[in-house]
């Protein structure tokens, strides 16, 4: 049956008719939602069902999916948007940004949803929203336009007016609603009256700016610039560490500045700078920002997991939003420096990262989600930032009773007035072992009180509406995630870890890969969409080789091997080195962008740089040292010049510069000592190596085949047998778990 026309409107405030086919199809969406659904507008009718339906409801995007329902007609990106710009003669209005940004929500709420804002745009332009998460090619031309626009600034909402041939003459940010508001002199609606006049009056004008915008765009983007002559040296390395160095708040770690931001300090660069130099500040610096930041109210100290960043210098007053490559990137940071510092708290801080994952953010089919939302709901209804979060004295005794919340209140820093709107971020601010002075209780009994409270505070808030979850699933986040759980399984020796892993890995290609095997980006409502970028199949190439070290299974190295070989064919540069974000058969956009900088994110290039070198290594094909070489040298201006702002680069230079290590263990049974063997190398710090577990009996001839190395090795005397390696060259092998914890212990940086 034909869903009722009724409940979707002939036309959105001054905009055409939307058509009966339109409307058929949002009808017929609307009705498969069934009677749960809850649009996200204030504008109901009497009966609950949405005032106002456009086209973004029929898109499968969480952000586009919220702005379905407002006034305003939004298109989704495309060429049907354009052509009708260019038909009806009229700009477009491109909003970018993602479901769990704050600013994007006030902006929706104070001009979207407003009938006369929207009635304004929909009769003066094509309006387009984006969400970035999804279009990152899209985001990154139009960000960098506004950049250039208004002096570097930049963020979400983003907002750019553009041409029907896509080329933006005008840009910002969040803009207030009406001219006036907070404290602003012109508000949006100014703004869209005026520059649709400016680009029907001053056309000249406006052709004056795209002029010069659009090459300033594509040479920014395109990375167009000259090639280094050779590799960089450790100068690089030790340019970036006194860098940060230089910029560290020795009091509360991190750059000292505000907001925090914890990618800004490069965790697992300054540890390999420690390893390679014996540098003291590089660890005392890592030791205390991982401190720190696990004690501060960026941490949820009752959930796991870490929101976005701190507003505040003393990582505090988080935004609230979490992100799943935040809490991926972390995992492994704090992985890192708990096998190199043997700090206890490191390591509780990556199981409860992963445990968080675990039991929030992952998908029936075992892929992880996105997000969540830094707002939520109050009891009565009212939206605020943060308030699922927080606490007041009275719910924490409830909650917990008044001797254990006692102790919550003592070792989480809980007032009466609080420490955010009225309201508590819980963050560590008493040793445990004064808590348990004043409880007159031991250390060790006081600490399985709090873990207790800790998790009751969880189940409680459960009750509490949830800030929203942003559950598509994209590759490139997926794979910074796989590789923590791989990374910790083996580590932290956790089957459950390595098998969470493997069942993400095995989703994205069973799921998210075409008859071709090329990836998607991102998957929802049971459907794979949008061609991936490079951070997809770099990201996720670095998941299967972690995964492969950890689980031993051949098909991941075998999988990892067949996506580079597309990443090769459809992406490379191979006049200058390196990768461009999108395959050469995408979507002709403005400029065909070269990532080159690190930010909350490593670049696509940056992650590549190590999987050609750890590729290297495993195959002994030199095919990929040398496709690495040409990346580092690429960008050997930019390691040499600004190292900070390609931080996870330096990783990659630190292992050319390096000399990395083959270790090979064969195993001979099931019951063969191998878990012992291994204990050294999983506690221990060294990341310039490869690992491969491999069995004696039933090994395949295209085990040998795809990884030369283990060719010729067995294991002696029917035991484990370890053998650690250098271009080939081979230590003693060892079924001894001491002699091969030396033989590791032996190896020093190059």
């Amino acid at each position: 049956m034909i869903a009722d026309l009724d409940g979707i409107p002939e036309a959105l405030p001054g905009a055409p008719p939307l058509g009966d086919d339109l409307r058929r199809l949002l009808a017929e969406r609307l009705q498969k939602m069934g009677g749960g659904y809850e649009p996200r507008t204030r504008h109901l009718r009497a009966d609950g069902s949405p005032r106002y339906t456009n086209r973004l409801f029929l898109t499968s995007s969480p952000y586009l999916l919220q702005h379905a329902h407002n006034p305003v007609n939004w298109f989704p990106w495309g060429d049907e948007a354009f052509e009708l710009a260019a038909k009806l003669n009229r700009p477009v209005l491109l909003s970018i940004g993602y479901s769990t940004c704050h600013w994007c929500h006030v902006m929706e709420e104070e001009s979207f949803e407003d009938p006369e804002i929207a009635a304004a745009i929909n009769e003066r332009y094509i309006p387009i929203k984006v969400d970035r998460e999804v279009r990152p090619d899209v985001d990154a031309i139009y960000m960098q336009a506004v950049r250039l626009m208004s002096g570097g600034r930049g963020g979400w909402p983003l907002n750019v007016w553009l041409t029907p041939e896509r080329e933006p003459f005008y840009g910002g940010t969040y803009f207030p609603a009406r001219d006036g508001d907070r404290g602003t002199r012109t508000g949006f609606l100014t703004i869209v009256k005026e520059l649709s006049r400016v680009y029907h009056e001053d056309p000249e004008k406006v052709a004056n700016t795209t002029g010069r915008i659009v090459p300033a765009v594509k040479a920014a983007l395109e990375a167009n610039m000259p090639a280094g002559s050779s590799l960089p040296g450790t100068d690089a390395l030790d340019r970036a560490a006194a860098f940060y160095a230089g910029q560290f708040d020795p009091v509360e770690g991190g750059l000292n500045r505000a907001p925090k931001f914890p990618s800004s300090l490069p965790v697992r660069f300054l540890l390999r700078s420690h390893r390679r130099t014996g540098d003291a500040k590089s660890l005392a610096m890592v030791s205390l920002s991982l401190r720190k930041m696990a004690d501060g109210g960026m941490y949820d100290q009752a959930g796991g997991g870490f929101h976005r960043y701190s507003t505040d210098a003393r990582w505090l007053v988080p935004h609230f939003e979490k992100m799943l490559y935040d809490n991926a990137l972390l995992a492994v940071a704090y992985l890192e420096g708990w096998q190199v510092t043997g700090d206890e708290q490191f390591a509780r801080i990556t199981r409860e990262i992963l445990r968080y994952v675990g039991r929030d953010m992952t998908a029936p089919g075992g892929a992880f989600y996105s997000a969540t939302d830094a707002d939520s709901k109050r009891p009565d209804g009212h939206v605020e930032e943060g308030w699922f979060f927080t606490w007041t004295p009275d719910e924490l005794e409830e909650t917990l009773g008044k001797d254990d919340a006692q102790l919550v209140t003592l070792r989480y820093g809980v007032t009466r007035a609080g420490n955010f709107e009225g309201r508590n971020i819980l963050h560590v601010v008493l040793p445990l072992t004064d808590v348990a002075a004043a409880g007159g209780l031991s250390v060790e009994e006081t600490d399985a009180r709090l873990q207790a409270a800790r998790e009751t505070l969880y189940q409680a808030r459960k009750a509490r509406p949830a800030p929203l979850r942003d559950d598509k699933i994209l590759t490139a986040w997926n794979g910074l995630m796989i590789s923590a759980y791989a990374r910790a399984g083996l580590a932290m020796d956790s089957t459950p870890y390595i098998e969470a892993a493997a069942r993400a890995a095995d989703f994205i290609l069973v799921n998210m890969r075409d008859e071709d095997g090329r990836l998607w980006r991102s998957y929802k409502d049971d459907k794979a969409e949008n061609p991936a970028f490079v951070e997809d199949y770099a990201f996720f190439i670095a998941a299967l080789l972690d995964l492969y070290e950890a689980h031993g299974d051949p098909r991941w190295l075998r999988e990892g091997l067949a996506l580079q070989e597309i990443l090769d064919f459809h992406y490379a540069d191979r006049d200058r080195g390196g990768y461009f974000a999108t395959a050469d058969d995408h979507e002709k956009l403005l400029a065909r962008e070269k990532p080159t900088q690190d930010g909350a994110e490593p670049s696509g290039n940056s992650v590549a740089a190590l999987n050609l070198l750890r590729l290297a290594t495993f195959t002994t094909d030199d095919r990929f040292r040398l496709a690495a070489d040409r990346l580092l040298t690429g960008f050997a201006p930019l390691l040499t010049r600004s190292p900070a702002a390609v931080s996870e680069m330096l990783l990659a230079l630190d292992w050319r510069l390096d000399r990395p290590r083959e270790v090979v263990v064969v195993t001979a049974g099931r019951r063969d000592g191998s878990e012992a063997l291994l204990a050294p190398l999983r506690r221990g710090f060294l990341p310039n190596r490869i690992l491969a577990v491999v069995p004696q009996r039933g090994r395949a001839h295209d085990l040998e085949d795809m990884l030369p190395l283990v060719k010729g090795k067995v294991a002696q005397d029917g035991r484990a047998t370890a053998y650690v390696c250098e271009h080939g060259v081979c230590q003693l092998p060892t079924t001894d778990p001491e002699v091969f914890a030396r033989q590791l212990a032996a190896v020093k940086p190059g």
